[in-house]
């Protein structure tokens, strides 16, 4: 009997508001423990929470980019549950009527096009954080999450592999840091990923059993999570035992999940309409003034960069993987029309030195203008192209490019009188190439030219030692 996972997805999106979704307190990550709470997001009781419309704003904007339907009515509920994490002992959320149904993203995984559905976006806030101490065997609470905005993005069970899942978790992360809703990191628990997963015979009308691994941070987990959660059922349901409905937790360490409580009734949350918040009526005009102000999605920028600057699409995708690398490539082209040089040096050098950690791409600490400027510098001869690796290299220590062109003495000097006798002594060592070249042999050139560069070492710029170079051939 050969077993089909299928899974759904929950996945968490931090926004990026300033302050929290129902008070004032800062939604910055991090700060001292505690330090970042009032009455509202810590629950003291005859607090009123005031919804922050940045916030609604935000989520519309999720909607659509996700191509979802937005709900002209929306309203608020209570989301009951008691844990250490969350002071009030509810969460504000949505249930019956969410701000985003429906919905869709389209995937690309092993060469092929898979569309995956999704069911709703809503609304609600975050909860608190506990730190173990395993030292003094105790669990300690910081509200400062307590309260920020987050959407959750509720799938269909359309997945059924986990590298589907991982390159859905990609384009979403990648959709909304473009959208400017959420900044998708992963190490500072901006995103996070539920995955519920169950086995059953491929085309089988019923579903099995599902668990659900909560809190999934990061791609790997992800991926591991699920690898091994499909393993674990199919070991389960080939030895005649059930499944259990119930949720479960990752190790990142063992590679296993455990289970943290059953879940034997799904609906184990009590919902009723949050009395405090009322209801929003979204005008016509308010949703067009929202979907406008969405800016350019990556799907778009790599359409521009291959027909407009005649990127390749391989390079382009690179270029647009990462927001803050293509905003800084849309910086340097602003500062600097030359976008195929500019792509392609991002390509093959900057995005080497981030690989090897030279520096970060999320923090990226160069200048966009002066980078640049080191390109201008190379298409317009003042440097080498090869100096330009040099230079980069003192760019990131924090020199400018011009800085560093004078401190290893890389400009290049147009010596004129050097230049002519260097070519008369290459063309008097290679007589045969001479002569090969001007029998109609033109692919020899490329050899004249490099003995030439290599022995005037940045004396001449590649354009004058091949115009002088033409000149004396032909004579």
């Amino acid at each position: 009997m050969k077993l089909y996972p299928t899974i759904g997805l929950e996945i968490h999106a931090e926004l990026t508001t300033n302050s929290k979704v129902f008070c004032t307190c800062s939604a910055q990550f991090g700060g001292e423990p505690n330090s970042r709470c009032c009455p509202v997001c810590s629950g003291l009781p005859g607090t009123l929470p005031v919804l922050n419309a940045k916030a609604v704003e935000y989520i519309i904007k999720a909607g659509y980019i996700m191509n979802c339907d937005i709900s002209r009515f929306t309203k608020w509920d209570r989301k009951n549950y008691f844990y250490p994490d969350l002071p009030k002992a509810y969460q504000i959320s949505q249930m019956p009527r969410p701000v985003c149904l429906g919905g869709h993203v389209n995937v690309e995984v092993d060469g092929e096009t898979r569309t995956m559905r999704i069911n709703r976006i809503h609304l609600e806030e975050d909860a608190g954080k506990l730190v173990h101490d395993d030292s003094m065997r105790v669990s300690l609470a910081d509200y400062n999450r307590c309260g920020i905005p987050l959407i959750e993005i509720v799938t269909e069970p359309d997945f059924h592999s986990a590298a589907e899942v991982v390159a859905f978790f990609e384009k979403i992360r990648l959709m909304l840091q473009y959208a400017g809703v959420c900044d998708g990191r992963l190490e500072q628990g901006s995103m996070r990923c539920d995955v519920n997963i169950s086995l059953a015979e491929k085309n089988f009308d019923t579903l099995g059993t599902r668990t659900e691994v909560k809190n999934l941070n990061s791609l790997r987990s992800i991926q591991r999570a699920i690898e091994y959660e499909i393993y674990r059922q199919t070991e389960l349901i080939e030895n005649g035992e059930r499944v259990v409905q119930e949720t479960l937790h990752f190790n990142d360490a063992t590679g296993e999940t455990s289970s943290l409580r059953s879940k034997e009734d799904a609906h184990d949350y009590r919902y009723f309409p949050d009395p405090d918040i009322p209801p929003i009526i979204f005008t016509e005009e308010e949703l067009a003034a929202i979907k406008a102000d969405i800016p350019e999605m990556p799907e778009m920028r790599v359409k521009r960069y291959t027909e407009q600057y005649g990127i390749s699409a391989a390079d382009a995708k690179i270029l647009t993987d990462t927001k803050s690398i293509s905003d800084f490539f849309e910086s340097a082209v602003k500062a600097y029309n030359a976008p195929k040089a500019i792509g392609t040096f991002i390509v093959v050098e900057l995005m080497r030195r981030i690989n090897l950690g030279e520096i970060s791409a999320e923090d990226m600490t160069l200048d966009p203008a002066d980078f640049a400027h080191l390109i201008e510098l190379a298409e317009t001869g003042k440097i080498s192209k090869d100096s330009r690796k040099i230079i980069l290299r003192d760019m990131i220590d924090g020199k400018t490019a011009e800085r560093s062109a004078e401190d290893n003495n890389l400009w290049i000097k147009e010596d004129n009188e050097l230049l002519e006798k260097t070519i008369d002594e290459i063309m008097a060592a290679n007589p045969k190439a001479v002569e090969q070249y001007r029998n109609g042999e033109t692919k020899v050139f490329g050899f004249l030219m490099g003995q030439c560069g290599k022995a005037l070492k940045g004396a001449a710029a590649p354009a004058s030692i091949k115009t002088m170079l033409e000149q004396k051939l032909k004579q």
